[in-house]
C-alpha cells in the first residue's frame, strides 16, 4: 500500500509541472512553505521562458538529513520530466503521458461543501475566503487572482492527491470561486497540513537553472504504460481506499 501511495504522490508531482504554463507570461520564483504531521518542506518554483523547476527540499522527524528533490520540464518536450535526486547525484527522464494514465485513475473525494467566510490581507494579497469539507477533510483557503488561478495552484500542489483532486475544482468552479490559495490549512485523519506563499519575485531566471548539473549519471526509466488489467487493479484499489475512508 505505502509503495502504490509513493508512485502516485510522484506521478502527480510530475504532472504539476507539466502544465505550469498556466501562469501565462510570467517568469520568476514562487516561494511556498509547507507543514506536515511529520515534517516540514520548502518549495521552490522557477519559471522561465521556456522551461520550469520545482525544487523540494524537505525534513522529516525521523530522518536527520534533509530531502533535495528538483523537477524540470521544457517546452520544446512538454510530455517529459527530469527527476534529480541530488543526493545520489543521479536524474532519470520520466514520460508524463505514461504518467497520466495513472493519475486520471485517482480521486480521492466525491462531495465537497462550500462556506464562505471573510475576506483578508495576507502577504500583501487581497484574499477570498472559503472552507470546504467532505468525508474525509476539511480545507480552508485564502485565495487571490493577483498571482494564479485555482487550476493552477491544484497541477503545482497536486503532490498531495487530496488538494489534486478534479472534484474539488470542479466544485469551486460551480460557485464561481477562483484564485491562487495563499494559505491553505488541510484537516483529515493524518493530522495538519499547512501550506502558505512566502514571497513571489517576479524576474528572468537563469537559463542554467534548467540543465541537470555536471556529473550527475542517468538512471533509466522503465515504467510503461499500464495495461487494462493494471488499470482496472488499480481503479479497484482506489475505490477501496474511498470506501474505507467513508
Amino acid at each position: 500500500m505505502k509503495k502504490t501511495f509513493s508512485v502516485i504522490v510522484t506521478t502527480l508531482m510530475l504532472l504539476a509541472l507539466s502544465r505550469l504554463s498556466a501562469l501565462a507570461g510570467f517568469t520568476g520564483v514562487i516561494d511556498m512553505n509547507l507543514t506536515m504531521p511529520n515534517g516540514t518542506s520548502e518549495i521552490l518554483y522557477f519559471f522561465g521562458r521556456n522551461a520550469q523547476r520545482m525544487d523540494m527540499t524537505t525534513k522529516l522527524d525521523k530522518i536527520p538529513d534533509s530531502l533535495y528533490t528538483t523537477v524540470i520540464t521544457r517546452k520544446s518536450e512538454p510530455d517529459l520530466a527530469v527527476i534529480v535526486n541530488h543526493k545520489a547525484g543521479t536524474y532519470k527522464k520520466i514520460s508524463l503521458k505514461t504518467a497520466l494514465e495513472t493519475t486520471t485513475l485517482v480521486d480521492f473525494d466525491s462531495d465537497y461543501r462550500i462556506v464562505r467566510g471573510q475576506s483578508a490581507t495576507i502577504q500583501g494579497y487581497q484574499c477570498d475566503h472559503v472552507t470546504l469539507s467532505s468525508s474525509t477533510d476539511t480545507i480552508e483557503m485564502w485565495l487571490t487572482e493577483d498571482i494564479g488561478d485555482f487550476e493552477t495552484f491544484r497541477l503545482l500542489q497536486s503532490q498531495n492527491p487530496r488538494l489534486s483532486n478534479t472534484v474539488l475544482s470542479e466544485k469551486l468552479a460551480e460557485e464561481g470561486i477562483d484564485g491562487f490559495p495563499v494559505r491553505v490549512i488541510q484537516k483529515n485523519e493524518n493530522g495538519q497540513l499547512a501550506m502558505e506563499v512566502v514571497s513571489v519575485s517576479r524576474k528572468s531566471v537563469e537559463t542554467d537553472r534548467f540543465s541537470v548539473p555536471e556529473g550527475y549519471s542517468e538512471l533509466v526509466d522503465e515504467q510503461k504504460p499500464l495495461n487494462n488489467r493494471q488499470k482496472e487493479h488499480l481503479k479497484d484499489l482506489m475505490d477501496k481506499i474511498k470506501d474505507f475512508k467513508e
